[in-house]
Order: structure tokens, then sequence, then C-alpha cells
């Protein structure tokens, strides 16, 4: 074997002389913003942040818990609330028809998954919401979860967590869906009350063009980037995804009074 075939991923290398050389698909990943084409196992090892450019690419639910939470030790909470369809709802297609659709696609059974786990042996509830699960919107199942994932973090004492990657409410459940808003306030001001803290990771939000449609202005430049809502005050830190685990331990350490431990 010459040191090219070596070099080569299995997948495409030449299986004989003249042989012609395929690629799968889905092999190769193109960054969004530098054009890089990376080896796709690799950009996974690395969630999804290109190593050329260090933009980050969408990160579905799963794989943020698992990049998160200790691998042992965690369990789901609130999988077996799945949807239904009370008001029967169509628009260009029937509610059910696109839940179906969105299940069979994400192997999700709605857009929150919610567990409890530990970072670096740190006990919390998280949860993460699957945008590509019908944009990450809230309904009742999604409600649901959140509100049990908040109980849990009550009664066993712990910090609760949700990485947001939503388009608001889920209109094909009407005010069912709007209700869950006063429904996850009320679970996270009861979590307050008992001096327990809660850390909102933002990942995907409304973009600035859905907010120019909707209010119909201009919006100032950069609205709606981390760095324009950092310099504004609405969060607290940006963070690289590569670090967000250390760097959530080390601030639940220290809201918590526990002494936050470097790993070596």
């Amino acid at each position: 074997m010459s040191w090219l075939q070596k070099l080569l991923p299995p997948k495409i290398q030449r299986t004989g002389p003249g042989a012609r050389k395929t690629v799968p698909e889905g092999l190769w990943t193109k960054c969004a913003a530098c054009d890089a084409v990376l080896y796709s196992t690799d950009l996974e090892k690395n969630l999804n942040v290109c190593p050329k450019c260090g933009h980050h690419e969408r990160l579905g639910a799963r794989p943020r818990l698992d990049a998160l939470l200790d691998a042992d030790g965690r369990f789901e909470i609130g999988s077996e609330v799945l949807p239904v369809d009370p008001l029967k709802f169509k628009d260009s297609r029937k509610y059910v028809e696109r839940l179906a659709e969105a299940q069979e696609e994400t192997a999700e059974g709605d857009a929150l998954v919610v567990m409890q786990g530990s970072v670096k042996s740190l006990g919390i509830v998280c949860a993460a919401f699957e945008f590509d699960f019908m944009g990450g919107s809230m309904g009742s199942v999604v409600g649901e979860r959140f509100v049990r994932g908040v109980r849990v973090a009550i009664e066993q004492k712990m910090p609760f967590v949700c990485v947001t990657a939503s388009g608001g409410a889920r209109m094909q459940e009407g005010a069912l869906s709007l209700v869950q808003m006063a429904k996850t306030t009320a679970a996270l001001t009861d979590l307050a009350e008992r001096g327990l803290p809660f850390v909102t990771v933002l990942s995907d939000f409304a973009g600035p063009r859905v907010i120019e449609q909707t209010v119909r202005q201009k919006l100032p430049e950069g609205f709606q980037r981390a760095e324009f809502l950092l310099e504004k005050g609405a969060i607290d830190m940006i963070v690289d995804r590569r670090q967000l685990r250390d760097k959530l331990h080390a601030v639940l350490s220290l809201l918590q009074g526990h002494p936050a431990e470097t790993a070596a």
C-alpha cells in the first residue's frame, strides 16, 4: 500500500488500479463561515465547531447533553410525555402529520429533552431544546417536560440548566402553547424561592430577519448577535462550546458555594 493510500480515509480509498474514487454522502462538511472542507467525523468530535475559524454550527439536543453531562449516572425525565392534537389543527398540513415527520427526522418525541445527571460530579438537571423538531417551538409537552425537570431539581436540591433553541410558541396548539410560558415561569419562581440556581445557555433564537418582519423596523447593526447582547447586558458571558462544560461547572460551584475544581 502506498503512502497516499494510507492517508486516505478507508471509505474513499481506491479498490484497485484504475478504480474510480467514490466519496460517500455526508463524509465531508463545508463550514458555513469560512468554506473550509472538513471531515464530518472530526467536526463532530469538535462539537460541531470549525477548527479553522471557530464558527459554531448547530448542535442537537442529545449531543449537547452528551457534551455537558458526565457519562454515568444520568437518566431522562418526562420522555413518556408525548404530544397530541386536541384542537385537530390543520393549516397547509395536519398537525399530526407535522408531528410524525418531526419525530421521524429527529428520533425525538418532542422538542425538549430533560435529563438528571452531573457536570464533573456536580449534580444538576439539564434541559436542551431540539431546534430541528418544529423549530424548537414550545407546546404542551415542552412545558410539561420543563416543569417536571424543575420539580426534580427542587426535590434533589440541584441547579437547573436549560439550553435554549426555540422558535417560540407552537401555533398549532393555539392558547395551549401560550399558557406554557406562565406554567414554566411559575416553576422557575418555586426554584428561585428555594435558592437553587437556574442557568440559561442561549444557542439558537429568533434572528434579526424574523424580528424585522414582525416589528417592520430596521434593526441596529449586529442585533441579536451574542456580542450585541453582551454589550447591552442581556447576557452575562460568551463561552466557546468546547469550554462550556468547564465554565458551567465553575459557575454552578460558585453559585452553590462549592469550590470549583480544575481538571488536570
